[in-house]
């Protein structure tokens, strides 16, 4: 074995190439570390891709149902709106219904009241200037008593009286009447008495039988308010 004590001769020595080891791992470090970078910042950006990716979707799935709920909300405030206001009008025509049935009620009461009022009139009328009024109305009373044979009472107005003595002895020569003045009787009716049976065919009492079936109650001699 060689020992040297001094460099080694020029002549031994061959190609000579500088090696720098700090610079090898350097190089190595950095590179390494550059790929750890690019693959953290990849990872994060599919990681921030997938995360928009997630919410955009979590949005429109949100905003999806949430016009769904609120399309749901507005169609059900809408029927509970229509019911309401069907329920509103349902009442109102109901209560027009009745408003109207009753001013029809009224209007045909005040109608037939008007119709009494001038039917009674003209009947006034008819029966002071008609001497003959009397004689049908005596013969559906005698009529209602059947008394043949038996003598009758009639009492009258003293004017119907002196009229109906000049026909009644033609027309009612089969019965045997007796006929008496009574000036509390009005003109037009009479009070037929028969065997105990009464047929009371004044004028007041064949109106109130007449406007009885009309429903009304109004007198007879009630006011002229036209006269």
């Amino acid at each position: 074995m060689r020992n040297y004590t001094r460099f080694i001769p020029g002549e031994e020595i061959g190609a000579v190439e500088q090696w720098d080891f700090g610079a090898v791992d350097t190089r190595a470090v950095l590179l390494a570390a550059q790929v750890k970078v690019q693959q953290a910042t990849a990872e994060r950006a599919q990681d921030e891709s997938l995360r928009q990716e997630g919410f955009a979707q979590g949005f429109e799935q949100g905003r999806a149902h949430a016009t769904v709920e609120a399309q749901r909300q507005m169609a059900e405030f809408v029927a509970q709106q229509g019911q309401v206001a069907g329920q509103q009008l349902a009442r109102l025509f109901e209560q027009a219904q009745a408003q109207l049935a009753s001013a029809e009620q009224a209007m045909a009461q005040g109608l037939l009241e008007i119709a009494c009022e001038l039917a009674r009139q003209v009947l006034r009328r008819e029966l002071s200037v008609d001497p003959a009024a009397l004689q049908p109305v005596l013969r559906e009373a005698l009529g209602l008593l059947l008394a043949d044979g038996k003598s009758t009472v009639v009492r009258l107005n003293p004017m119907d009286r002196e009229t109906l003595a000049q026909g009644a002895p033609n027309e009612f020569a089969s019965q045997a009447l007796t006929l008496l003045a009574d000036p509390t009787i009005t003109p037009g009716g009479c009070v037929v008495e028969s065997a105990g049976a009464v047929v009371d065919a004044t004028v007041q009492k064949r109106w109130l039988r007449a406007i009885a079936t009309l429903g009304l109650t109004s007198s007879w001699d009630a006011p002229d308010e036209h006269a």
